[in-house]
């Protein structure tokens, strides 16, 4: 652990990308294999499971400290970080050790679940006592499921090719469902990722590292020039769904989120659409919920992701399907260095051949100009989708978001966006923590008749008077925190704290002073919201200081985006 807590610390202490590497290299010289894998897993994203609620580290830090809550509250809202804050209020460790990570993990926390409330804070007491403030950080954050370092997939792969001296391509292959919530990081598992006698599994459901696509800027009467005539492209629909890949091998069928989230389980119905598929096939594409010939909007296929009993009801009102757009192994030889159009041409031959239906081929979009395609992306949002995707014609399938091996593009239409009026915030976190960044947003229920009336609820609201249920109010509706600079967040939160009203936990709520333009992907209703709208994806365009708060929007504005649903 203490060797591990010392690499986080110099990770955490540079931004430079080649000392991060040096570091990762000094770190997986050193450290047993096991203790290696186990970092592999928490940098690469790997997502330890809580084992004890966070209310009760918290509980037990003030009896250890002998500090009341209060005085805790006051030492979290100026660290903003609670394992730091745990870090900072315990006493001096009186009996330090030197346990490796991986019997930290294997031997201490993964079997705190299943103790008693009482031996749990005795056990995590004598845990913390055998730590220095960087190693109970780092505990506590694996304690409570909360652990985030500065460091990408792509660099914790870089490193350990480096390291062992291999293509980091081939890494990335091997890492492929290394940090899955099922797969137990291992010594010997750290060995295979790195061994250059290993040979690929071919009935294994490993899938490959998803290519990802860089958003195309500007307009598209310059394409030409920088893109090339369109005719050199692939062009299809941006479907808004879960990206997956399909792995067929040995007779059984594996399907893959991005997230290298293994969800065979989850999606019976695409597990159905895959079985035809020859032994030796990967495809990679998108999970939609389809109904009619359309796809629906995303917030149906997130209420399906969250069921954990898939009834025949859940079946019937969310069905998925999938839509195919790429092909990576056939006849299980990988074939990503294909060029896109043969591999394109493969895809639409297997389909055909195997007859699979419902799965969808991504449709080809053409066009004799960009600005012919241009015209065509402006009924995005009437067919569901996001915009176009643009694949080169020569483009290989890379690895990650890098223009080395083909080029994909993803030319998406513009957010909506509404006015809305600041009314709650929250400190950020890690280098944010000292600064109001997370703010939650509202709208008016109706148009004021004028600056006075606006202005009467928001003294209404400052002198704590409860609103008129049958007046101008303002609803709450979209929370966000990003899409800034840090010197706007640092003036926003002078404004915050100057305006704040009230204190609740970590949250201010503030004096309506300040209209932002909020822009955001997608609009739905929702019951579970007390504005019965939920927006996906919404961030900060700017900070409207020209518009006062009665031109601000309304319900209604947000009636009229969400059209007939």
């Amino acid at each position: 652990m203490k060797r591990f807590s010392q690499l986080f610390n110099e990770l955490d202490a540079s931004t430079a990308t080649t000392a991060k590497v040096q570091a990762l290299k000094r770190y997986f010289a050193q450290a047993s294999d096991a203790d290696a894998a186990w970092a592999v897993y928490f940098l690469a994203g790997g997502k330890p499971r809580q084992v004890v609620p966070t209310g009760v580290l918290r509980t037990l830090a003030c009896a250890r400290a002998g500090i009341a809550d209060w005085l805790f509250e006051e030492c979290y809202q100026a660290v903003g970080d609670l394992a730091e804050t745990i870090a900072h209020v315990l006493p001096p460790a009186t009996s330090p050790s030197d346990i490796s990570l991986a019997v930290w993990v294997e031997e201490r926390l993964l079997n705190l679940r299943e103790l008693s409330p009482e031996e749990q804070a005795a056990r995590i007491a004598g845990y913390w006592d055998e730590l220095d403030p960087s190693g109970r950080f780092l505990l506590t954050k694996l304690i409570g499921g909360g652990f985030r370092v500065g460091v990408s997939k792509l660099l914790v792969q870089r490193a350990l090719a480096e390291h062992a001296g291999m293509d980091a391509k081939l890494v990335a292959q091997r890492m492929m469902g290394f940090t899955d919530k099922t797969a137990r990081p291992s010594g010997d598992a750290f060995r295979q990722l790195l061994s250059k006698e290993a040979t690929a599994n071919t009935d294994s459901g490993q899938p490959y590292p998803f290519f990802l696509a860089h958003a195309v800027e500007g307009v598209h009467d310059s394409f030409h020039a920088r893109l090339g005539p369109p005719d050199d492209w692939i062009v299809e629909w941006k479907y808004d769904g879960i990206r997956a890949q399909i792995v067929k091998r040995a007779g059984q069928v594996w399907i893959w989120s991005r997230g290298e989230e293994l969800m065979t389980e989850r999606f019976p119905e695409v597990v159905a659409l895959a079985e035809p598929l020859p032994d030796g096939t990967v495809l990679d594409g998108e999970i939609l919920v389809w109904k009619g010939d359309a796809p629906a909007p995303f917030a149906l296929l997130q209420q399906r992701i969250g069921r954990k009993l898939l009834t025949k009801k859940v079946l019937a009102d969310a069905p998925v399907t999938f839509m195919a757009y790429d092909l990576l192994e056939w006849q299980g030889d990988d074939v990503r260095s294909w060029p896109q159009s043969k591999r394109r041409e493969q895809l639409e031959a297997i389909v055909q051949a195997t007859g699979i239906e419902p799965m969808l081929l991504s449709p080809m979009v053409s066009g004799p100009t960009w600005s012919d395609l241009a015209t065509l992306r402006e009924q995005s949002r009437e067919r569901g989708v996001e915009g176009f995707m643009l694949k080169h014609r020569e483009a290989r399938y890379g690895t990650g978001r890098t223009k080395a091996e083909g080029t994909w593009w993803k030319w998406k239409i513009d957010p909506l966006s509404v006015d809305a009026i600041l009314i709650y915030a929250q400190a950020g976190h890690g280098r944010r923590a000292s600064v109001y960044t997370d703010y939650t947003f509202a709208v008016w229920n109706r148009t004021p008749r004028d600056a006075a009336e606006a202005h009467a609820v928001v003294e209404a609201i400052a002198a704590k008077r409860p609103a008129d249920p049958e007046g101008l109010q303002l609803v709450p509706f979209a929370k966000a925190y990003s899409g800034l600079t840090d010197e706007e967040f640092r003036e926003i939160d002078r404004v915050i704290r100057q305006t704040t009203l009230e204190k609740f936990g970590p949250v201010r709520s503030v004096k309506p002073s300040l209209v932002f333009e909020l822009g955001f992907e997608g609009i739905n209703r929702s019951t579970r919201h007390k504005s019965g709208i939920a927006v996906r994806f919404p961030r900060m365009l700017r900070i409207r200081h020209d518009k006062p708060l009665h031109e601000a929007d309304t319900l209604q504005t947000l009636e009229l985006l969400l059209g007939g649903r």
